[in-house]
């Protein structure tokens, strides 16, 4: 069961807003706006708050959970911002002032998956960014990043999540266990050819995460292990990109993996492709394009949307010894998201099993998979 809300009175579909991980797909309309053009230079907590100017930004987390009784659950929980227009285009304004006024929208996306009773429940929610409906706060040494009842409180030693929906919900407390790790160049993540075309990007690779989840009514307590991600840009995907697969992955040697394959209409992918491995004691080693060997082993065609999807693969990593196979335990984790960004996309929790330096690994983590809907790729 999939339900959605709108909250402020305002509705708008993908033609004004389609939430896209890798840096907004609109169009190359990004005069007036900031561009990222190298290292990010992160510092916390100021780099967990909203970055207004460029166009689009996300505050991403996922998770895989347990209760005490052996139920197991994924969740997803991401909050969008969308700037509307560039800080100094006012002309087209009302001259009449009005609390109402903002050039900033916030979208949210929430899942529950009910692993062991075979079950993907979603829910959205979008408002403006003005009358206390939506936004992004600082509070003390704290970031509050939120859209109506739901939000993430940002701080120096915990994310604590809320999320209520109508068939289902969650509290949670995320620690981090390592720091944060800047992707790319110093959190410069190239997304394409042209060096503009990029994010800045950093994640909360393993956090040590307890609480509740609600479903229909019975609450469980919960604990396991999420990740976070924070992005913003202003480029647009570059032309030739249909989409992309994104892995994050958190193994029992104590590394994780961040990887992300961007699909080409024509078939592979974009030499842009990247990664992060993370070593049990932080370190990080950059992925290289040339050193992925991605195979799909099964597909999976959605009954709702037609959209097909790559859900098994086999990743090795040359020069790592890293080499696992990708399943999930649920087919049916896609969003459809017509209330708020009109994509439909796959977002959902998956294992992993194989070997890391001649040892045998395994791991648990999310997978996200765009532009496999051909209704999604004529919005964009």
């Amino acid at each position: 069961m999939k339900r959605c809300r709108r909250i402020g009175g305002l509705w708008v579909l993908g033609l004004i807003f389609v939430a896209a991980a890798a840096g907004g797909v609109l169009g190359d309309d990004t005069a007036g706006y900031r561009r990222v053009t190298g290292p990010c230079h992160f510092e916390f907590p100021r780099d967990h708050g909203a970055h207004p100017g460029f166009r689009t930004e996300w505050w991403y987390y996922t998770g895989n959970l347990e209760a005490p009784d052996g139920a197991r659950f994924g969740f997803q929980l991401t909050f969008f911002r969308r700037q509307l227009r560039p800080s100094s285009a006012r002309a087209d304004w009302p001259r009449r002032p009005s609390a109402w006024r903002t050039n900033q929208l916030f979208l949210a996306h929430a899942a529950l998956t009910d692993i062991d009773g075979n079950r993907h429940y979603a829910a959205e929610e979008m408002s403006r960014g003005a009358l206390g409906l939506a936004g992004v706060e600082r509070q003390g040494d704290a970031v509050r990043v939120y859209l109506g009842q739901w939000d993430t409180v940002i701080g120096p030693t915990a994310h604590v999540l809320h999320m209520a929906g109508e068939d289902f919900g969650f509290d949670l407390r995320l620690a981090p266990v390592k720091a944060a790790v800047a992707h790319g160049d110093g959190g410069y993540s190239r997304k394409g050819t042209d060096p503009e075309r990029a994010s800045c990007y950093y994640s909360f690779t393993r956090l040590k995460t307890d609480g509740s989840v609600r479903l229909h009514g019975r609450r469980l307590a919960v604990s396991g292990t999420s990740w976070m991600d924070h992005e913003y840009s202003t480029a647009p995907l570059e032309p030739g990109i249909r989409g992309w697969s994104w892995f994050s992955l958190q193994l029992d040697n104590g590394t994780e993996l961040m990887l992300f394959l961007l699909n080409m209409e024509a078939g592979g992918y974009h030499p842009a492709s990247s990664g992060t491995l993370v070593a049990a004691d932080g370190k990080t080693t950059a992925v290289a394009f040339e050193s992925i060997r991605a195979e799909v082993l099964r597909r999976w065609t959605s009954p709702s949307s037609d959209a097909e999807y790559p859900l098994a693969w086999r990743l090795q990593l040359e020069g790592t010894d890293l080499d696992l196979t990708i399943r999930t335990p649920v087919d049916d984790q896609e969003m459809e998201t017509g209330m708020t960004t009109g994509v439909t996309y796959w977002e959902g929790s998956i294992t992993a099993d194989g070997s890391s330096g001649g040892q045998p690994v395994k791991g648990r983590g999310y997978m996200e998979l765009t532009g496999s809907n051909q209704a999604m790729d004529e919005r964009l």
